[in-house]
């Protein structure tokens, strides 16, 4: 796996570490590499090599730096002259770091993760200032578009259905989004619908290039039905697979679904280390599969499949201790 230092000016690294974390989860490889007043090029240089020294590979590394001709930048620079299969990215923001968690799963070199996450940091910049639209393409007017009028086929696209009690996380917001390739993430809960600040912080967590949207149940079985959305390539997110069923029965056409992860709660038994079951949960899995609905159990794309009918028998099982 690639490996990565932050260097940057001052504790930005430390604090973006964190950030990165907070969002992806810990990670192996990777270190901050502070620069301070007091400390010489040459002393910064010798911290970054000793933070390599503790990587497992230290053939593939990547400098992401806060200000290009910085000295942070200058001494990965030096270092870079003799080891050419290092690369340094400058401009060093959050959506760059996701980007490079995500994108060295399945890139094997420095420079390979390097250019893939350009778009990404530049996609990040963005401002609550109201700018002037560019004009639409081929003087057409933009709108609403009136109800019964049919896009492409018709049809809502769903690349992906998956269960998460976390809804838009890291692990979605990234990994899922580029094996998908969604052109908007829906989450689908009554409950966050209402909460206005969830909402907010959801739609805010979108990658760069995917909106996201909170709707209701009711809703997205009308967007199911509705031609206009024929164009939509949607990754779903649903809280609980009770909230599954009720969009299945209400005609969503979901016919793989995702179960990433369900936390746990009273009344719930762990049957991996990512999903607990209640006696209602089983239930509405054998209720979604007697509706061939298939289940695909993984946290991450990388992740194999776990098989759901031994799960639902493990938890049938524990359930059925719990009342003995």
């Amino acid at each position: 796996m690639v490996g990565i230092i932050l260097a940057t000016h001052g504790e930005f690294a430390e604090g973006i570490l964190q950030s990165g974390t907070m969002i992806f989860g810990e990670q192996e490889n990777v270190k901050a590499v502070t620069l301070h007043p007091s400390d010489s090029p040459e002393s910064l240089k010798e911290r970054m090599l000793s933070a390599i020294a503790t990587f497992d590979n230290q053939n593939e590394i990547l400098f992401l730096v806060d200000l290009w001709g910085g000295t942070p930048f200058n001494q990965a620079n030096t270092l870079c002259g003799d080891n050419s299969n290092w690369a340094i990215v400058a401009g060093l923001n959050l959506p760059m770091l996701i980007e490079a968690y995500s994108s060295r799963l399945s890139m094997d070199t420095a420079k390979e993760v390097a250019a893939a996450i350009i778009e990404s940091a530049q996609d990040g910049i963005r401002t609550t200032v109201e700018v002037a639209a560019k004009p639409t393409p081929n003087n057409q007017q933009s709108g609403a578009i009136p109800e019964g009028t049919v896009i492409g086929d018709g049809k809502l696209k769903i690349v992906l259905a998956r269960v998460d009690s976390r809804l838009l996380h890291g692990q979605v917001a990234t990994a899922w989004t580029k094996t998908t390739n969604p052109n908007r993430i829906i989450v689908v809960s009554d409950s966050v619908a209402k909460d206005e600040l969830r909402k907010k912080l959801i739609e805010e967590a979108a990658p760069p290039g995917v909106k996201a949207n909170v709707v209701p149940i009711k809703k997205i079985i009308e967007v199911a039905h509705d031609p206009r959305f024929g164009n939509t390539k949607a990754l779903l997110l649903f809280e609980t697979p009770e909230d599954v069923l009720r969009a299945v029965e209400g005609g969503v056409d979901i016919q793989t679904l995702n179960v990433g992860s369900m936390a746990h709660s009273t009344g719930k038994v762990m049957v991996n280390k990512v999903l607990s079951m209640s006696t209602e949960d089983v239930d509405t899995f054998e209720k979604l599969k007697a509706k061939n609905v298939k289940f695909d159990v993984r946290k991450v794309p990388n992740d194999s499949s776990d098989n759901m009918d031994e799960l639902l028998k493990k938890a049938k099982q524990e359930l059925a201790g719990q009342k003995n």
